[in-house]
């Protein structure tokens, strides 16, 4: 009997679950020539996108047509002493003493807020109505802009990301990509002036004044840099919210054990990004010949690694395409650090600087809707449904609970 054939990352059986057709290629297919779209190899087992994470030899010369159309250029292009000034220059926001005394606050308000919104109903939209809405909300607000143009930066980031996962080289979405980093730019450059020459107590007049040995960032650094964290951190952060709660419905012995012990939602998160993380693949290109699992890579190729498929590969994971929040390989401790087990956030020197933020983003939502909902479940005949190939989650989520009094 003949094995069936391992559906194209370009059809619509694959964007259908994509988890099948990650177990065929781990097992059957480890090095994939993709010829159509953006051409490159696909690589799938854990090994292999682990080493090019981690592994100079693979850099991110593909950001140069990848995200520099549409955010400008950004730190996650460079290399060496050039990206470690440009990294150490925006890092600091996002960990330590300035995330927990500054933004924490910010986080805790704008989650609060959100959830009044359908607190007193019984009933919501978990997408629609918090998580598409909530990191939006919190980048907005660290940054010091307006939260009333929500629609807009909205609109901005899905078109971006739409642009970064266009694999089928959509004209359509290419164009849209364009436009919007004319559109972004015209609103964002005109405030960091002002910001420049009136600085404020927000993320925004940080980093207009930031210097590392002489070096500040330009108008145009910043934008880019807030274009990615716009996209980056509302992306993900909104898709990783939305798994997690599908992810612990679906286990009602899961969710009841971190409803009583809420020390359990790290784990639970971290759970989340190896199980259904909320980007599926990164892409590298390696700089000289590379030997891989299934051949070799040619130096100067586009090389697609599927996070989601090695966050659940058989060699590195027991029982992987099972939920398991008390799964022994967690390591709930560096689940957002550069040490982590999962691939999530990638790894090496170019690791998500945001990781932080998102983990205490995600505690923060988590503590305060199973507060709000303390009997959350599925709508009566609702399945949720997982949507998307590059970036991936539920594309919605309906709930029913009892009102806290």
């Amino acid at each position: 009997m003949t094995a069936a054939a391992t559906p194209d990352i370009l059809s619509d059986e694959f964007a259908l679950d994509p988890y099948r057709a990650y177990r065929q290629m781990r097992n059957d297919e480890p090095l994939i020539r993709q010829e159509q779209g953006v051409p490159g190899y696909i690589i799938s087992r854990y090994e292999d996108v682990q080493r090019a994470f981690n592994d100079d030899t693979f850099t991110t010369a593909n950001y140069d047509w990848q995200l520099e159309p549409v955010h400008g250029r950004t730190f996650l292009q460079m290399s060496g002493r050039e990206h470690q000034v440009r990294r150490a220059l925006v890092a600091p926001a996002f960990r330590g003493r300035e995330l927990q005394e500054k933004f924490l606050p910010v986080i805790e308000r704008n989650c609060r807020e959100l959830i009044d919104t359908f607190r007193h109903a019984g009933e919501a939209d978990l997408v629609a109505q918090f998580a598409t809405r909530f990191p939006i909300n919190v980048i907005v607000d660290m940054l010091g802009l307006d939260k009333a143009d929500h629609a807009r930066f909205h609109s901005w980031y899905t078109a971006i990301i739409a642009f970064l996962g266009n694999l089928s080289q959509d004209p359509e979405v290419t164009e849209r990509g364009l436009r919007t980093r004319e559109e972004f730019a015209a609103y964002m450059i005109p405030i960091i002036q002002r910001r420049r020459d009136h600085p404020g107590d927000d993320l925004l007049s940080t980093l207009c004044q930031a210097e590392i040995e002489g070096t500040r960032m330009s108008d145009e650094d910043i934008k880019a840099f807030c274009s990615l964290l716009l996209t980056a951190g509302g992306e993900t952060t909104d898709k990783a919210i939305a798994a997690m709660f599908a992810n612990l419905i679906d286990h009602p012995d899961q969710l009841e054990a971190v409803r009583q012990d809420r020390s359990l939602i790290a784990r639970a998160f971290a759970e989340t990004l190896r199980f259904t993380p909320p980007v599926h693949m990164i892409m590298r290109q390696p700089s000289e010949d590379v030997k891989l699992s299934g051949g070799v890579v040619p130096a100067g190729s586009t090389v697609i690694c599927l996070i989601g498929a090695a966050n659940r590969d058989e060699r590195k994971y027991t029982n992987p395409d099972s939920f398991d929040i008390f799964r022994p390989e967690l390591k709930e401790t560096t689940a957002s650090t550069a040490a982590a087990g999962h691939l999530a956030f990638a790894l090496g020197r170019h690791f998500c600087v945001g990781a932080l933020l998102a983990k205490t983003e995600v505690e923060v939502a988590t503590n305060q809707l199973l507060d709000a909902m303390p009997d959350v479940r599925l709508a009566e005949g609702f399945r949720p449904q997982e949507k998307g190939v590059f970036t991936r989650g539920p594309a919605s989520l309906k709930v029913r609970f009892t009102p806290v009094g």
